[in-house]
């Protein structure tokens, strides 16, 4: 929840698979804290099981990130943007599964 940098510290920070594991009550509270520490125009790219269960209402946070000044934000599922097929999405249950990106 609280990573040991300063403010602004990285050009670009990614996960892969990562937040969905850690027990918080409010998931997208970690995915700020990945964001405090990306650079003013450094890129993010976080991949993940965005269910509304465990992260609540994505298309939501993706309008408060543009509105925070975050530009080309956007939230593809892994199927569309060919990172799994429909079938293994399904079979391995990341029906939720998406590539959260963008540029602060």
């Amino acid at each position: 929840m609280h990573l040991p940098f300063a403010d602004e510290t990285f050009d670009a920070v990614t996960s892969n698979f990562v937040y969905h594991n850690i027990s918080v009550k409010d998931r997208r509270e970690l995915l700020m804290e990945s964001l405090r520490v990306l650079k003013k125009g450094g890129v993010f790219a976080f991949h993940d099981v965005y269910s509304p269960l465990t992260f609540g209402n994505m298309d939501l946070f993706v309008q408060t990130l543009r509105n925070m000044g975050y530009h080309e934000v956007c939230l593809i599922s892994s199927v569309d943007c060919g990172l799994i097929t429909r079938l293994e999405a399904r079979r391995l249950l990341l029906k939720h599964a998406g590539l959260l990106y963008g540029v602060k």
